[in-house]
């Protein structure tokens, strides 16, 4: 992507290389490339003076559109999955497919991601199936997809691990080295804001620092970790801890695409070139529940989700094209159809996959088995064939 763009100029604000301050705006200052109302920036400054921008085609920012809703629908339909009793859980994105969609375009094809359990945006913009995620998610495998065919790692589940196998992948991608030139491999690690709490995300970031690994930092910021709001976790904005750690950090508008894979390719193409990592806060929200288990009205108001619905990041983008005349309504129309066929063709699929056996959670554990596992293996196929003889 980010072929030129005749048009661009034309398109965007003529204005001075900004950041969007906090004492003119009353929101954190952050680096932002397209308004909520869907008016063009021509550049916006990180916090150390570097110059962000993006220089799209027509069909580039109708692709990031594409991307934008495709990826909202799929989820919505795993939701509706879950509902009704097809996943066992579901963890949905809702809000966040800028952050997500705009940092998994930006990477180049030999870069390597570490996920949380809920970049789906990320995992659809690497050429996974969908259908993938939801394999694990109702029981019936480990995801399914190969980490090294698509430079995907699988879905970590504890939080904020996924950092250190980031940061020890990152440390061999240097030892190796596989850095250097646009052909040189970078790694990205993604994690939430309630991560940022946890001791295996600040181990990562001093071994980052101190080896100088090729690693990009990710923070979702979506303002609460499960339940707790992020005032609840820190006193300073997350992207200033990583001052502390000897690397820079920046926080993005997390609901604009544009800025969001401006700040991280460029981050990428700092760290695959032996400027080390660097911690971008995409300041986002969550607007569903933390998972299908959650109910966030107990601890958020309305009025502050309604607020967060005026930055929705599909309506920005939406707005952006339909101003500028790069997109009419017939395409709008278009790629409504093609989010709402794939999302038929996914739960087609979801509902034709065998139902879990309960057995195979022994599988996969140890990589040569235990006596031990096995004995465990043994008693509960026999507690539950205790069922099947009762039935008789």
């Amino acid at each position: 992507m980010a072929k030129g763009d005749p048009g661009a100029a034309t398109r965007s604000k003529r204005a001075a290389p900004r950041t969007r301050r906090a004492a003119a705006t009353g929101e954190p200052e952050l680096v932002q490339l397209l308004t909520p109302e869907g008016e063009r920036i021509e550049s916006a400054l990180g916090p150390d003076g570097t110059e962000y921008r993006v220089d799209f085609t027509d069909e580039e920012y109708r692709g990031l559109y594409r991307d934008l809703v495709l990826v909202r629908k799929l989820d919505a339909e795993a939701t509706a999955l879950q509902r009704q009793g097809e996943l066992g859980l579901w963890a949905s994105l809702l809000g966040q497919e800028a952050a997500q969609v705009g940092s998994g375009r930006a990477l180049r094809t030999q870069d390597m991601a570490f996920p949380t359990y809920r970049e789906h945006g990320v995992l659809y913009c690497r050429g996974i199936d969908p259908i993938m995620p939801l394999g694990l998610f109702r029981g019936v495998d480990q995801g399914g997809w190969d980490p090294n065919e698509f430079k995907f790692n699988m879905y970590t589940i504890v939080i904020g691990a996924q950092t250190l196998h980031a940061t020890g992948y990152a440390m061999g991608v240097a030892m190796d080295g596989k850095t250097g030139g646009e052909d040189g491999e970078a790694v990205i690690a993604y994690f939430g804001d309630g991560a940022t709490s946890q001791g295996d995300v600040n181990e990562s970031f001093v071994w980052a620092s101190v080896f100088n690994a090729p690693l990009v930092f990710f923070c979702q910021n979506n303002q609460y970790a499960i339940s707790e709001p992020l005032e609840r976790q820190t006193r300073v904005p997350l992207y200033r801890r990583a001052g502390g750690f000897g690397f820079p950090g920046v926080r993005v508008d997390g609901n604009d695409v544009l800025a969001s894979y401006a700040v991280t390719r460029h981050a990428l193409d700092n760290a695959r070139n032996g400027q080390g990592p660097s911690l971008i806060e995409a300041y986002t929200y969550r607007m569903g529940a933390h998972t299908t288990s959650d109910d966030p009205t107990r601890y958020r108001i309305a009025s502050e989700v309604e607020a967060w619905q005026a930055k929705d990041p599909i309506a920005r983008m939406k707005a952006f094209l339909t101003k500028q005349k790069i997109a009419d309504e017939s395409f709008f129309t278009a790629v409504d159809e093609q989010a709402r066929t794939e999302s038929v063709h996914l739960r087609e699929r979801v509902l034709a996959m065998p139902d879990p056996q309960p057995v195979t959670m022994f599988d996969h554990v140890y990589p040569n088995g235990s006596p031990e596992l096995d004995e465990q293996r043994a008693r509960f196929t026999q507690y539950m064939e205790s069922f099947e003889g009762s039935a008789h």
